[in-house]
């Protein structure tokens, strides 16, 4: 260490001269700071503007004070209310501060429509939008053009000149999926992949979007190549439900649901593929938990004593508010207008009783009460004339027996609901089905083995009389397969036993089986009939098979590890009701050109065997002439071979022929005879 004095360094000043200028701004030294420095906005971030709110005065201030409070509490904490006045009469629109941004946001996204009265219906803003839309430019903008994309003819199955169906098939285990056309001769192959899906597919209503399950998510496929049209990503996806409308899709998780966020089920836009809400689920036993009305505008879920109806495209509760309903058991929507079906079963002395409700009126058009009731089961008719109750009693013990049921007419073109109980069985009932176009229906009633099969008609002649049309007695079948289309019904028994009925005039058409038959799945037409051993029931024995109506088989398709077929669907007919009743009317002239098609189909089967045939003929014979051609050119190396002798003379006199038979020496084997 050095003491000298010169050797001291002198100490740093940090001192500015005078005439220093300091050029620096704060922004650039405190910037981490700046950032959070409250801006002026922050204020009204959580203020929200209440419109349409009552003009009252002073004398009901309070309590409407009380009433708002109550309804805006929910989504938080409201540190300031100001209710605006003129003349001693409030101003119809009121400010509310929120102790958040985040939960006045939550007010904006809940109240918005929410319905007080009849004449005020509330509508809720963020008090900056209104700084928003001020600031809107006066000069227009064209929007940006965002990229088509083109998935092709989506309905372009509906344009095949032969009116050919299609319908999926999952074999392999489920390793492979195909798309085929259905033909009376043999299914043409449309499209063909491996591992398409995960489990199994499913059809959109109207036929436009095929569904495929991932771990991941749900993918819709459509057009001419099965293009992927749209991906929903939900983790661990077990269920889907479509919309009627084909506007939204139902995906069910159970892996994805927590308190704070529910993920089990969300509703998805198919166009935008954005998610529209997420609900809750408890449990999905009972799978689809959203029933849709037949237009797609409301969709239902029942809860214990409650009944919440939804509107799109908000997703909020209809009126903000659910149904109370104590111990309702069961709902429906009618498929042809937004009417909803429901029951409620006995309280003490309070019957059990079925209500049909207007929507979005909540308005009941119409309450049947019932006695002894254990279970009800409600059946609409396909476009929403009729609904059949399915009831079962209790008369003695705990025997139970059905009623056929009971029988509403709710369509709301005539000014009144007609109601009658269509008939009374002391027997069980095992199933009930409408014909899909029509009102007719099928009953199976009876005890196993001993089973039932009724047909009736619903005439509406200002009152609606179910007639028996016919009855078969003491037929083999099973609960779960009365299938009708049209007026064609099916009835199968657990061996796979078959029977085509014709309803027109009770005609049993044929009586068929196929054995273990797991399915049965009618076409969109009514023209074709798929039964199935499905590889997910049974192990062996995996096919499906083709038949007419008649019950006549055109095909056996086998398929290793077959497990699924469903028909693709048709969307509802373009023609008028008026149109529908000339073409029936004219049905004669136009079968006349269908048959002659049909034998031109048949002509050009044969036509196409005979070519093939003749093909086959004349490729022999070319072969043929060229096999004679060598042999005749190889003669001279014959005789050269054969030391001059003509072997071809020989051959033309076969009678000349001497046998020769000469021995060779092969092996010698010596068996000792004690091993013998």
């Amino acid at each position: 260490m050095v003491d000298d004095p010169e050797y001291e360094e002198e100490e740093p000043s940090f001192s500015d001269p005078e005439d220093f200028v300091d050029d620096i701004d704060d922004e650039e030294l405190l910037d981490d700071i700046l950032r959070e420095k409250p801006q002026e906005a922050d204020g009204i971030d959580s203020v929200v503007v209440v419109d349409n709110v009552p003009q009252v005065g002073p004398e009901r201030l309070e309590k409407l004070k009380n009433v708002i409070h109550k309804i805006f509490s929910k989504f938080g904490k409201i540190t300031t209310e100001f209710y605006p006045e003129a003349d001693g009469m409030t101003k119809g629109y009121i400010f509310l501060e929120y102790a958040s941004p985040n939960q006045a946001l939550e007010a904006v996204k809940n109240a918005d429509g929410y319905k007080l009265d009849k004449q005020h219906t509330f509508r809720v803003n963020l008090f900056t939008d209104f700084d928003k839309y001020m600031n809107i430019s006066d000069e227009w903008e064209t929007p940006e053009k965002q990229p088509f994309k083109d998935f092709g003819n989506m309905r372009h199955w509906i344009e095949d000149p032969d009116c050919r169906d299609q319908y999926s098939v999952i074999y392999e285990a489920g390793e492979r999926t195909a798309i085929f056309s259905n033909d009376a001769k043999e299914p043409i192959t449309v499209e063909e992949r491996a591992r398409w899906t995960e489990t199994y597919v499913r059809w959109s209503p109207k036929g436009t979007y095929l569904a495929t399950f991932h771990q991941r998510g749900i993918a819709l496929w459509g057009g001419e190549k099965f293009k992927q049209i749209q991906r929903f990503s939900h983790q661990g996806v077990s269920l889907i439900d479509f919309s009627p409308c084909e506007r939204y899709v139902v995906t069910f998780s159970p892996l994805m649901d927590t308190k704070e966020d529910p993920q089990a089920i969300i509703i998805w836009d198919i166009l935008t593929g954005q998610k529209k809400r997420g609900f809750h689920c408890e449990s999905s036993a009972h799978w689809p938990i959203f029933k849709w009305s037949h237009d797609g505008k409301f969709f239902a879920r029942m809860t214990p004593d409650t009944l919440s109806i939804y509107e799109t495209p908000s997703m909020g509760l209809l009126d903000k508010k659910s149904l109370k309903i104590t111990g309702i058991k069961d709902f429906s929507w009618s498929p042809g207008d937004n009417i909803i079906a429901f029951w409620v079963p006995e309280d003490k002395d309070i019957p059990a009783r079925v209500t049909l409700m207007q929507m979005p009126s909540r308005q009941e058009i119409r309450v049947r009460n019932l006695f002894n009731v254990v279970d009800c089961k409600l059946h609409w008719q396909k476009n929403g004339d009729y609904l059949c109750v399915k009831v079962d009693r209790t008369p003695k013990g705990t025997q139970v027996y059905g009623e056929g049921g009971v029988v509403l007419s709710p369509t709301l073109k005539s000014s009144r609901v007609n109601l009658t109980c269509c008939f009374l069985l002391t027997e069980s009932i095992i199933a009930f089905a409408w014909e899909p176009n029509g009102s007719k229906f099928a009953v199976l009633h009876g005890e196993s083995p001993r089973i039932n099969a009724s047909f009736y008609h619903v005439k509406n002649n200002g009152k609606i009389e179910p007639t028996l049309i016919c009855m078969y007695v003491h037929q083999h079948c099973c609960m779960s397969c009365v299938q009708c289309l049209y007026v064609f019904f099916s009835v199968c028994s657990m061996n796979g036993a078959l029977a085509f009925v014709d309803t027109s005039d009770c005609t049993m058409m044929n009586i068929a089986e196929h054995y273990m038959a797991s399915d049965v799945e009618w076409d969109p037409t009514g023209r074709y009939v798929v039964t199935s051993v499905s590889w997910w029931s049974h192990k062996v024995d995996n096919a499906y098979w083709l038949w007419t109506f008649q019950g006549r088989l055109l095909q056996k398709n086998n398929k290793d590890r077959f497990c699924q077929l469903l028909w693709r669907p048709r969307p509802p007919t373009l023609l008028s009701v008026e149109q529908i009743k000339m073409i029936k009317k004219d049905l004669k002239k136009y079968s006349k050109i269908f048959e002659q098609k049909d034998r031109l189909s048949q002509s050009k089967a044969s036509k196409e065997l005979v070519d093939k045939r003749r093909a086959m003929m004349e490729e022999y014979r070319r072969y043929r002439e060229a096999a004679l051609q060598n042999y005749h050119e190889q003669k001279s190396i014959r005789l050269e071979l054969r030391g001059g002798v003509d072997t071809d003379e020989l051959d033309s006199n076969v009678d000349d022929w001497e046998e020769e038979t000469i021995e060779f020496f092969i092996n010698e084997e010596i068996i000792p005879l004690g091993d013998l």
